[in-house]
């Protein structure tokens, strides 16, 4: 009996859960293209200082990762953040390659790494997840990081800790 009880609140409880499935006729197109063309597009805003363009590929809900521990920003914090920068039509240049798409098997949802070159950093790593959202692709995430050679990264640790003794 008790048996029986479980067997039916569970079959109850799975049948009133919310339906997470994406309407595929909503997607866009899940190929790495459509998501490299997103990318490419949001990059390219971001060197010409066009803050409308940038942000409209992003979700309202979007979350930004910096390459300084302190920076995880909302969308909104980010464009106060980038607004001086975008003001006078340039903003800040990250050229991608040599970048990996992966998709969810309900084809509305994409996660991504690529590699990035920029004049003053050198190389570093975007990662990121885009979602499906009115047809198009949008950022729900971005983090950027540093690539630090496994050769230098202890003295590259030794530098972050002693740069933290000296803040506090």
């Amino acid at each position: 009996m008790k048996r029986t009880v479980f067997l039916v609140l569970g079959l109850a409880l799975a049948c009133a859960a919310p339906d997470r499935r994406v309407d595929a006729a909503a997607c866009p197109p899940a190929t790495s293209a459509a998501v490299a063309a997103v990318l490419d597009d949001w990059h390219d805003a971001a060197s010409k200082g066009d803050g409308e363009r940038y942000f409209g590929h992003m979700t309202v809900d979007a979350v930004f990762m910096g390459t300084d521990a302190s920076e995880r920003w909302t969308v909104d914090e980010f464009r106060a953040y980038a607004a001086p920068h975008f003001a006078d039509g340039v903003g800040w240049t990250y050229v991608p390659g040599d970048r990996h798409v992966l998709f969810a098997a309900d084809g509305g949802t994409a996660w991504f790494d690529e590699r990035l070159q920029n004049a003053g950093y050198g190389e570093l790593r975007g990662t990121g997840v885009l979602r499906a959202e009115g047809g198009e692709w949008k950022l729900v995430h971005y983090s950027m990081t540093f690539t630090i050679p496994n050769g230098v990264a202890r003295d590259v640790v030794a530098r972050i800790k002693r740069g933290a003794q000296d803040a506090e």
